[in-house]
């Protein structure tokens, strides 16, 4: 039988055996019960069930007819670099040791099968590999950092940048209010200057909120009066780009308060709707809907804005992703607003997906199940 697998609990890791003899594929499954356990009779039937399985770890003798264990070891790392790999054999040869050492393998376990050395080395190889993907999200986390303060460094650099050199002009006499320029270059500076309130206001917002990996507490909210605070606190953001920023529903709309975080739910909505507002020209429309549909609480906002093309949507909620500021009237922030909404209405049981075509403008959806 190429493919059998033995019980295991939920959630645990899955292992491969692969041994022409299924006496030792059996005893592999007994000692390691409390993993899930896939079989297969040769390099061959290994390959297939790796094609459709995920796997965490091969155990594999190194004898095998047909496809042996250094040739499934060498074909098994050229698919998967990062794949975890023990081989057993009943020969002490160091050449071969050495050979499937540079080829990849993890460990090795010397037949007749000793069952505490094969839990054990299991183990050990679990270990290596849990301590090989914690080393590598601190690196993700530590580049991370580094590329959030370069991107600080620079967002606040331009627009402090271009207020210090009005100043100076002003105390050196280049600039004066009798040109007839004066008041476009105040009007620049008065925008560049709220641009840089705003970036502070964002860097503190994340600050507070989306950078703090803490557990979500939750509790009973009210999400559509939630979403019209929002509406409210952003209507000045609106003004000042002469945009029209509306918020209305169903009548009577029978709305049940969300088990949700409050803060991170603010967040959530008020980072959708401040990029709707965004990427809206002046004299557009952004408009935020509630209703009840199908057992789901959804918020609808859409706007009349500029629309986002295929490939800048696939990757509109990546960490640190700003549109390419030619498409959107150089509209600046720090690309983390909509990464840390997904991420916070997941992590809440609901669902943040974005539609739109180029010159369309855009929909975004919030959805909560209702309790039944």
């Amino acid at each position: 039988m190429a493919f059998s697998e033995s019980n295991y609990r939920q959630n645990e890791k899955t292992i491969l055996c692969v041994d022409d003899e299924p006496i030792i594929r059996n005893l592999c499954r007994d000692v390691l019960e409390e993993y899930r356990v896939l079989q297969a009779e040769d390099g061959f039937a290994a390959i297939k069930i790796l094609e459709v399985e995920e796997v965490d770890l091969v155990l594999s003798d190194v004898m095998m007819p047909n496809l042996d264990g250094l040739a499934l070891l060498q074909k098994v790392k050229e698919q998967h670099p990062d794949q975890a790999v023990i081989l057993m054999t009943g020969y002490s040869d160091k050449d071969l040791v050495l050979k499937a050492l540079k080829a990849g393998a993890d460990d090795f376990i010397n037949k007749p099968i000793n069952i505490l050395q094969l839990s054990t080395t299991v183990e050990k190889v679990f270990e290596k590999q849990k301590i090989r993907h914690e080393l590598a999200d601190l690196k993700r986390i530590d580049q991370l950092k580094s590329n959030f303060l370069g991107l600080i460094s620079h967002k606040l650099k331009t627009p402090a940048t271009a207020i210090s050199l009005f100043i100076q002009n002003i105390a050196e006499g280049v600039e004066s209010p009798d040109d007839d320029n004066f008041k476009q270059i105040v009007a620049m500076v008065q925008a560049e200057t709220v641009h840089l309130e705003q970036l502070i206001q964002d860097l503190l917002y994340f600050s507070d909120v989306a950078l703090q990996e803490t557990a979500l507490t939750l509790e009973p909210v009210d999400l559509l009066a939630l979403a019209g605070q929002v509406v409210i606190a952003l209507q000045p953001a609106a003004h000042r780009r002469k945009i029209s920023l509306e918020s209305f529903t169903e009548p009577q709309l029978p709305v049940e308060p969300l088990m949700l975080n409050p803060e991170r739910i603010r967040f959530a909505v008020r980072a959708v709707l401040d990029n709707a507002i965004k990427f809206t020209p002046e004299g557009g429309t952004v408009s935020l809907e509630g209703k009840v549909e199908d057992k789901y609480f959804t918020l609808l906002i859409k706007d009349t804005g500029i629309g986002i093309t295929p490939p800048e949507l696939a990757k509109i909620f990546n960490k640190f992703y700003q549109v390419d500021p030619d498409h959107t009237g150089q509209v600046r922030g720090f690309g983390l607003g909509l990464f840390y909404a997904r991420d916070f209405i997941s992590r809440m049981g609901g669902q943040l997906s974005i539609e739109s075509q180029p010159g369309e403008g855009s929909i975004a959806t919030i959805q909560f199940p209702l309790s039944d």
